[in-house]
């Protein structure tokens, strides 16, 4: 009986390490969020994200830069797409969620209205068990949005914002990143101060901005907002959305994009790869649409950035 024991045991034991090498558990791998790259990474959006990484996929063939980070966009009420996230890490990428507040009050979700679904959202996070990037009410210092400028004070923002992160650290989604995303001061309106939350509650900052017209420049368009925000905080700094519109010029602005992202020490900077066609704030960004604009971006990132960080 007891030789019959120790081999059942034996046996057991070399089942689970075969088991664990092929299917690592997720509850074994402790929790963490991204590490601070050694140098910057490249991001990307892709139409049709979560539902399928075929534009990826696409971007990554035609440029030949394999993206570090993935964005998607996901509204309020959505779960966490624990599927997308998952090929995202199987391409060494991270992935970056815009959580948009819509059809939602943030004075509701501050005093906890929203809970249930944050502790769900959170705990699919943490289920997912790799680092995660989560930004909540991006631009907020604009208009345009309804949990932005001249819709929510900013005394209520910050009250969601912290409520939101307090919620997920509460379910142990410690895993994420948190990323506070401005627009560029230059489009927006409003002190950057005012929508703060506090260093103890972002792990990141971020600055949206596009080039619209052949005289923009990385100074131009996001230079004053980086000053801005690490007048605030001396936390690792992303350019969370930005492309180069159809302009006379767009191959040296993808260069000089680049060189600035490199000069400023950034955490990386992430491409709107969308073609919108509905005038100047609305351009086709689209780098597969734009054989010079698609060279140029490679180099761009070849030059400036090297080949980067991802996961291991």
């Amino acid at each position: 009986m007891v030789r019959m024991a120790t081999i059942t045991a034996i046996a057991v034991t070399v089942l689970l390490a075969v088991t664990a090498c092929l299917t690592p558990l997720t509850s074994q791998q402790p929790l963490k969020p991204v590490p601070v790259p050694g140098s910057p990474l490249v991001g990307v959006y892709e139409p049709g994200v979560p539902g399928s990484w075929a534009g990826v996929a696409e971007f990554t063939g035609a440029t030949g830069v394999q993206p570090a980070i993935v964005v998607y966009y996901s509204p309020w009420n959505d779960p966490f797409a624990a599927s997308f996230a998952r090929t995202a890490w199987d391409h060494h990428a991270y992935t970056l969620v815009q959580l948009e507040p819509d059809g939602v009050s943030l004075a509701a979700v501050a005093a906890g209205g929203s809970d249930a679904y944050l502790r769900s959202y959170a705990d699919g996070v943490a289920a997912f068990g790799h680092p995660v990037i989560v930004s909540f009410g991006h631009e907020m210092n604009g208009t345009w949005y309804p949990w932005g400028y001249g819709h929510v004070p900013p005394a209520t923002f910050v009250a969601a914002w912290r409520h939101v992160v307090r919620v997920f650290r509460a379910e142990g989604a410690v895993n994420v990143t948190w990323l506070w995303t401005v627009n560029s001061v230059n489009g927006a309106s409003g002190s950057l101060r005012q929508w703060w939350p506090g260093a103890a509650w972002v792990d990141w900052t971020g600055v949206d901005g596009y080039y619209f017209r052949s005289t923009d420049t990385f100074g131009s368009v996001l230079g004053s907002t980086i000053a801005g925000i690490r007048a605030i905080s001396g936390a690792p700094l992303l350019v969370a959305e930005t492309a180069v519109g159809t302009t006379a010029n767009r191959e040296r602005q993808i260069d000089g994009l680049f060189a600035g992202v490199r000069a400023e020490r950034l955490a990386g900077v992430v491409w709107f790869d969308e073609a919108q066609h509905a005038g100047l704030y609305h351009q086709d960004w689209r780098l597969e649409d734009d054989a010079a604009a698609r060279a140029a971006f490679t180099l761009a990132v070849a030059t400036h950035l090297g080949p980067g960080d991802s996961h291991a």
